[in-house]
C-alpha cells in the first residue's frame, strides 16, 4: 500500500530556534494519525509545513505520491486543512462560506455542498452568519469547508479544542467515517482520550519525536517503570514528601486518586512503608498499568503546558 504521507528528517528553524527537528513519519490511507506534544513542541509548525503554508528548512516529504517542494500546488488541491483557530468569514453565512471555499478549489457542486451541510448537521443553520455559531458548530463548518473539494489527506489542528464531550464524540464519529472511506487524517490534540482513538501516534518534545507507534505499543515504553495508584485526601505534607521520595519520576493527581510513575528502586513495600508514616490516612497503594498520559508526561516533562 502506497503511503499517504512520508516525512524524512523534516526540519524547521526560525533563526537559532529549531521548532521541528529531523522528524520522520509515515501515514497510510484510511489511518487516523495523532500528533501530541506540549505547547510549543512543534505540532502546528509541522502541519503548516505539510500544508504548504511555511517552507521547511531541510528534509523531505512525499504527500500522496508528490514531492512537497516540487509539487506544492498539486498537493494543495488534494489536501484539506482545518486550522487551530476559526479561520472562516464570520460575516458570511454558513452557505456563503462553503460556496466561497468550494470556489477556491473549482469544486462548486451544490449537491455536494448540500450533502456536507446535512452530514455535519449544519442544514438548519445554513443561513446563519458563521460568527453567530457555537464553538462546536464553528468546528463543523471548518470541517465542511475543508472537505468541499473531497481531499484525500486532511490536516486537523486541534479540531475539538474547547468543545464539550458530546460534540467531540460526534466529530470523532465523523472522523472515523472519513477514515472508513479511505481518507487519511492527521490530527493534533492535547486530549489523551482522543489519542486513544487514533490508529497511530507520535509524541513531540522540543521539536523532536520521542514516541511513534500504536497507542498500545507506546504504553509499553514504560514497562521498565513502576506505576502505583492510591486514594489520597488533602495532605500537603505527604505530597511534599512524595516529591522528594527516591525513585519517583512523576506524580499525577485525579481528584482523590494519586498516580505515581517511579523507577524500579521504589518497590511497593517501600512506598507502603513511606505512606504509613502518615497515620492520619489509610493509604493502600496498588500497582497499575501505564496509560498514555503516564507516557506522555514522563517523556515530555519540563516543557510548557
Amino acid at each position: 500500500m502506497t503511503a499517504s504521507l512520508t516525512i524524512n528528517k523534516l526540519t524547521k528553524r526560525f533563526g537559532d530556534f529549531t521548532a521541528v527537528d529531523k522528524l520522520d513519519l509515515a501515514l497510510q490511507p484510511g489511518e487516523i494519525f495523532g500528533l501530541l506534544g506540549p505547547n510549543a513542541a512543534g505540532k502546528t509548525t509541522t502541519i503548516r509545513m505539510l500544508a504548504g503554508i511555511i517552507r521547511p528548512s531541510s528534509g523531505s516529504a512525499n504527500i500522496l505520491g508528490l514531492d512537497l517542494f516540487k509539487d506544492l500546488n498539486e498537493i494543495k488541491s488534494r489536501i484539506g486543512y482545518v486550522a487551530q483557530h476559526f479561520a472562516l468569514y464570520p460575516e458570511l453565512t454558513v452557505t456563503e462560506n462553503l460556496v466561497f471555499y468550494s470556489g477556491l478549489y473549482s469544486s462548486d457542486d451544490p449537491q455536494r455542498q448540500a450533502e456536507l451541510l446535512d452530514q455535519y448537521g449544519l442544514t438548519p443553520y445554513a443561513n446563519r452568519h458563521a460568527g453567530q455559531l457555537s464553538g462546536g458548530y464553528m468546528r463543523r463548518l471548518s470541517m465542511v469547508c475543508a472537505l468541499s473539494h473531497d481531499p484525500e489527506l486532511i490536516f486537523l489542528d486541534e479540531p475539538t479544542a474547547g468543545i464539550d464531550p458530546v460534540t467531540r464524540k460526534e466529530l470523532w464519529d465523523l472522523f472515523y467515517d472519513l477514515a472508513m472511506a479511505g481518507k487519511t487524517l492527521f490530527v493534533t490534540t492535547h486530549y489523551m482520550e482522543e489519542a486513544e482513538r487514533c490508529h497511530q501516534l507520535a509524541f513531540l518534545s522540543h521539536g523532536k519525536c520521542v514516541a511513534n507507534d500504536t497507542p498500545d505499543e507506546i504504553k509499553k515504553m514504560l514497562d521498565h517503570k513502576q506505576i502505583y495508584t492510591f486514594d489520597a485526601g488533602h495532605e500537603p505534607a505527604m505530597l511534599k514528601g512524595l516529591n522528594h521520595l527516591e525513585g519517583v519520576d512523576v506524580i499525577n493527581r485525579f481528584g482523590n486518586t494519586m498516580r505515581l510513575v517511579a523507577d524500579e528502586s521504589l518497590t511497593l513495600d517501600k512506598l507502603t512503608t513511606f505512606l504509613n508514616t502518615w497515620p492520619s490516612e489509610d493509604y493502600v497503594p496498588v500497582q497499575a498499568s501505564a496509560n498514555l498520559e503516564d507516557v506522555f508526561i514522563t517523556l515530555t516533562t519540563g516543557e510548557s503546558e
